[in-house]
């Protein structure tokens, strides 16, 4: 009954991915337009998180303010074939992952990185799962972290892009089987992007 929330965003963002082929829109329209549909998502989808009886009057996501400048490339570092990685979840299970690579990139000059993951039995690895811890969690975010996915791409270089992070579905409902980042994918820095707890949340 349980499933992995990496299993769940592909569905998500196919939703939310909706209509990109239009004209270019000026980003922070881009993420308006972005958030809309996901809550839209979580308030009429069948694959919504948020138990049926209360999906119509669910609240609107809240969010940090948008910043461009928390929207940077990246420069994926493969890992070794097949390198594995056990990953603790919300419900106590462990989940395989295996380890693809690792993101580095920099914010405000500062150079960082994260691990980037598929599910052990993904072998098209057409989908990047990004977990992340940073200083906002327990305060500002979920204690267990925030996920960022990305579409793989041939040049291994990518739209790191934190003001698209993500809660992962347990916050909204504890029947759902969410892995927490590894050690080396929280970062000593504080994310003030992306989605972010309500007050009565804090």
């Amino acid at each position: 009954m349980l499933r992995l929330q990496v299993a769940l965003t592909v569905g998500v963002l196919a939703v939310l991915g909706a209509g990109c082929s239009k004209a270019p829109v000026p980003y922070p329209e881009q993420i308006a337009a972005w958030h809309a549909e996901k809550d839209r998502f979580m308030r009429e989808s069948p694959e919504s998180p948020i138990p049926a009886d209360k999906r119509a009057t669910f609240p609107a996501l809240p969010y940090f303010p948008v910043d461009p400048a928390y929207r940077v490339p990246a420069s994926l570092q493969p890992a070794p074939a097949g390198a594995a990685v056990e990953m603790p979840t919300s419900t106590g299970k462990r989940r395989q992952m295996r380890h693809v690579g690792t993101l580095a990139f920099a914010l405000n000059g500062q150079p960082l990185s994260l691990g980037a993951f598929v599910e052990a039995d993904d072998n098209t690895m057409r989908r990047l799962f990004v977990p992340f811890g940073d200083l906002t969690n327990g305060v500002e975010t979920y204690p267990g972290g925030r996920y960022l996915d990305l579409e793989r791409t041939a040049s291994g270089v990518y739209d790191l892009d934190f003001n698209r992070a993500y809660h992962p579905f347990c916050l909204f409902n504890p029947a759902y089987d969410c892995p927490y980042p590894p050690p080396q994918s929280r970062l000593k820095v504080p994310i003030r992007v992306g989605e972010r707890l309500a007050p009565k949340n804090r």
